[in-house]
């Protein structure tokens, strides 16, 4: 674990609330159908908590540890070039809720926070929420406007697709 700052306050805003978003930022939240039961569940669980759903994307992954848990240091490389250090804030691992936040650190492109949320429902429809908060801190990220917010939610649409994927063979039914 790196004692490096985060480049944003507050810490831990999605924890509470994944839909909140303090001024000054550009909120985001897709929210993807994984299937039902809890077999798709714990599957889903699984790799986003072990970074299995990103590998899958197609991005870089070096952390601190193979699992999810608070302080663990995370660097995201997209497209070989672009490296994004992050550190997990909090995690949750509960019977029907599971997932992470992780919060961007010196050197990151942007600025804020992001969650990954495996949710069931009480219907036993299980979902994957990716909410953000975040502004462009490097001179591209924020040359980029909307472009990079379009980005944005396209890397989130693929996690709910790729996870989706993932999860297809526990699909009950």
């Amino acid at each position: 674990m790196s004692s490096a700052p985060f480049t944003y306050e507050p810490v831990g805003t999605t924890r509470d609330d994944l839909t909140s978003c303090p001024p000054g930022f550009h909120p985001l939240l897709v929210r993807t159908r994984l299937g039902e039961g809890p077999e798709v569940f714990h599957r889903a669980a699984e790799a986003v908590l072990t970074w299995e759903m990103h590998r899958a994307l197609g991005v870089g992954i070096d952390a601190t540890a193979d699992r999810a848990a608070p302080d663990v240091d995370v660097t995201v490389t997209l497209a070989g070039l672009i490296k994004a250090p992050c550190r997990i804030i909090w995690t949750v691992e509960e019977p029907r809720r599971a997932g992470w936040a992780y919060g961007t650190l010196e050197g990151h492109p942007e600025c804020g926070e992001e969650a990954f949320v495996v949710d069931r429902t009480g219907d036993g429809t299980v979902w994957l929420t990716v909410a953000a908060f975040s502004r462009g801190r490097k001179w591209y990220a924020r040359a980029g406007g909307p472009a990079t917010r379009g980005l944005q939610h396209a890397y989130a649409r693929r996690c709910g697709a790729v996870l989706k994927r993932l999860c297809a063979q526990f699909e009950e039914g």
